[in-house]
């Protein structure tokens, strides 16, 4: 049952559980899903028995999670990507479950090429203030140090479907049509290399400041070094400047039913991979919309996007979130560079 929806030429968002749309959505329709799913047995996200996290056991949510592939296999282009974000599942003795390792099998099972698997630094104090996890706790340092183990990691699995892309993902500008998603874009070992081969004595701020220039007055993707920095830096296999509170409001939605630790997914991660991985024009999917980061994201980049939420009060932030995504960026590409 889809308890409420809302449709526009830019996005359609449903309240309602996922498998209730998603055999609705046409066949090789979707040009990209980024999502973050329960993580099996780790938290409560409501009351409601449709609810992936209310599972009561591993085998029942891989199994109810296996569905959920199944069509986002079938909905999906030949060729183009979903991007899962997970972790390693910790219980209440601080032993792992390589839930990860349960995703990429269920994406092979149904015709998704494994691609690559990109870490997503988190600081290990707020960790233990946000999920209370024993294993980071500074006393055991003093008492037993052998219950002391550092702080996992998010991941981002991306996937590929298999078969040809007709439509190419191309990025004509380079990466530099908005500004960088993430907090540390040129790292000092960068600057050090850009002075030694020119002969500058510039900082960070200075080399930034340059590149900026140099691509508003003339554009060229291949040569520009802007586009060549940011790259490096979207291509390293640790995200180690995601803003953890660089997310849309989401407090106003909370329920009594709520764990302490909703929290949406940051938008630098979102971003990077709607920018890196669609088109304009493209329609991007999520499964697991809760106040609709996944949407407004794509949405405010010239995409289209579907978003499923099960939960009323998410559903209902989403709905405000996503008023706002249009006048997100309101510049033209040259006058973001120059903004940032």
């Amino acid at each position: 049952m889809i308890k409420d929806q809302i449709v526009t030429d830019q996005y359609a968002i449903y309240n309602a559980d996922s498998m209730e749309v998603l055999p609705q959505i046409p066949d090789n329709s979707i040009g990209l899903s980024v999502y973050s799913p329960p993580f099996a047995g780790l938290y409560q996200y409501s009351s409601d028995e449709r609810d992936f996290s209310n599972c009561e056991s591993k085998e029942q949510f891989l199994k109810q999670y296996e569905y959920m592939i199944k069509e986002i296999a079938r909905v999906t282009q030949p060729g183009r990507i979903t991007a899962v974000h997970v972790t390693d599942v910790h219980d209440n003795a601080c032993y792992l479950w390589d839930f990860p390792a349960e995703v990429i099998k269920l994406h092979a099972k149904y015709g998704f090429h494994y691609r690559c698997r990109v870490g997503i630094r988190k600081e290990p104090l707020k960790v233990r203030m946000r999920t209370m996890v024993k294993s980071l706790m500074h006393k055991l340092v003093v008492e037993d140090m052998s219950q002391c183990f550092p702080a996992m990691p998010d991941y981002l699995l991306i996937f590929t479907k298999k078969g040809e892309n007709e439509n190419p993902v191309t990025h004509p500008m380079g990466l530099v049509e908005f500004p960088y998603f993430g907090e540390t874009p040129i790292l000092p070992h960068f600057v050090t290399a850009w002075n030694n081969e020119h002969g500058t004595d510039w900082n960070a701020d200075d080399l930034w400041q340059h590149l900026k220039s140099a691509y508003a007055d003339h554009g060229d993707a291949k040569t520009n070094k802007l586009s060549h920095y940011i790259w490096r830096r979207y291509a390293d296999y640790m995200w180690d400047d995601i803003r953890i509170d660089n997310v849309l409001p989401y407090r106003d939605s909370k329920e009594e039913d709520d764990e302490k630790h909703v929290h949406p997914l940051q938008l630098d991660v979102i971003d990077r991979v709607v920018y890196m991985y669609s088109n304009p024009g493209d329609t991007v999917l999520t499964p697991f919309m809760g106040v609709g980061s996944e949407v407004y994201s794509p949405v405010s980049m010239g995409r289209k996007a579907i978003g499923i939420e099960l939960k009323d009060s998410y559903f209902k932030q989403a709905r405000i979130n996503l008023t706002h995504a249009d006048s997100r960026f309101q510049t033209n590409a040259v006058e973001q560079m120059k903004m940032l």
